[in-house]
């Protein structure tokens, strides 16, 4: 079967399954926040205050050390991922990895070039924007701190942004597909809410809500390789290629990921034309080199055909 959404039919697929598994997964996933915010609590009692407002980003952020903090937000989606599976194997009694991709293994070229080209790109602009304009970053490099950085990022950013592609583009993109049976509905519908998602990033609160543009963009993007390339591993590989490099590399005071990066970026961020030009020149290249690397044809049935359901052959 090549057809990533139809491998639905490889579980119990009804409808209501998948609006209660979705809940389930949205509770366990939230549930994995609990010891951050225990954390926090206890900090601050200790020095006589409290945490009076879930939302207070700037508290949360400062209470802790920032590779603890780091740690402890990447634990939601790591205990998110493990609700994904029970779900998955117990309520759907379908297999994981038909949740992944329609190949017969899990192919794991290919996450490391959905990784990479987004890795060297990142690098690449930082270096070039860096020795452009060097007194808008301030040099951070502490080894003891950075390897912390590095070995927690190494480990977790990888499951947190498997869980968010396994619920966006894996849970989410079949569930929708199977009940709508098409393939442009679920696209639009993970892409946006992929975009909501972030909604609650200081990088909202900073630059407005321009900045969905590319958030939701990074969805549609992420969900175009999806449904070409019939399965997550590229844009497993992309999304943790996208998160890691930048945790590591450059961080700011507004950003949602404030880490020992080697560099933190001091200025104010630019609100404008600049938003757009990853989501309409960035984003399309790096789709037509996926095209031309992985020889993806029929584009147009591919993200708005009908799908076809075989027989439940669990």
């Amino acid at each position: 079967m090549r057809d990533y959404i139809a491998l639905a039919v490889k579980g119990y697929h009804e409808w209501w399954r998948y609006l209660v598994g979705a809940f389930l997964i949205f509770i366990i996933w939230q549930a994995g926040s609990i010891p951050f915010f225990i954390a926090v609590t206890l900090k601050l009692t200790a020095e006589g205050s409290a945490l009076t407002n879930l939302a207070d980003y700037d508290v949360l952020m400062g209470t802790l050390d920032s590779n603890l903090t780091f740690f402890l937000m990447l634990l939601s989606p790591a205990v998110g991922l493990f609700g994904i599976w029970l779900i998955v194997k117990f309520f759907h009694s379908q297999n994981i990895k038909y949740l992944l991709t329609t190949r017969n293994k899990f192919d794991w070229k290919r996450v490391m070039f959905g990784f990479s080209i987004v890795g060297f790109f990142i690098i690449l602009m930082t270096i070039l924007d860096y020795t452009l304009n060097p007194d808008d970053y301030l040099w951070n490099l502490k080894w003891d701190q950075f390897i912390i950085l590095a070995a927690i990022g190494i480990i977790m950013v990888p499951i947190q942004t498997s869980f968010e592609e396994l619920y966006f583009r894996g849970y989410f993109m079949q569930g929708l597909g199977v009940i709508f049976k098409n393939r442009w509905l679920p696209l639009i519908v993970t892409s946006v809410g992929f975009g909501l998602l972030h909604l609650g990033n200081p990088e909202v609160g900073k630059m407005g809500y321009i900045i969905m543009v590319s958030y939701i963009g990074t969805g549609f993007l992420l969900g175009i390789m999806a449904l070409m390339d019939e399965g997550l591993e590229l844009s497993i590989g992309y999304h943790a290629g996208n998160n890691l490099i930048t945790a590591l590399l450059v961080t700011a005071d507004w950003t949602a990921f404030q880490t020992e990066s080697i560099l933190i970026y001091t200025e104010e961020p630019s609100v404008g034309f600049d938003v757009f030009i990853p989501v309409l020149v960035i984003y399309p290249i790096y789709l037509l080199i996926m095209a031309k690397v992985y020889n993806w044809k029929n584009w147009r049935s591919k993200l708005f055909g009908k799908v076809e359901l075989p027989g439940n052959d669990t």
